[in-house]
């Protein structure tokens, strides 16, 4: 999550916007449509990834107990 910082300054300034448009667009088709109302205003990827993160990245006790809880009450069907 570099953002402007890591787009080679040989490129000119279309093919930047056109990089950086491709890659919000990459971001938002992978997005479910609850998670896309929450970033859909966000006008970069950059800054996509920066919600997304505060969003789903807490490392909270009682957000790690949701994902353990999560995980063991997996069933394996056969």
């Amino acid at each position: 999550m570099k953002g402007d910082r890591a787009i080679p300054v040989t490129m000119t300034q279309v093919e930047k916007i056109e990089m950086v448009d491709k890659a919000r667009s990459s971001i938002v088709l992978c997005l479910s449509d609850k998670v896309l109302r929450d970033v859909a205003k966000e006008p970069t990827a950059t800054s996509i990834l920066s919600k997304l993160e505060s969003l789903y990245m807490t490392k909270s006790l009682a957000h790690r107990q949701f994902l353990k809880q999560q995980l063991y009450s997996f069933k394996v069907v056969e």
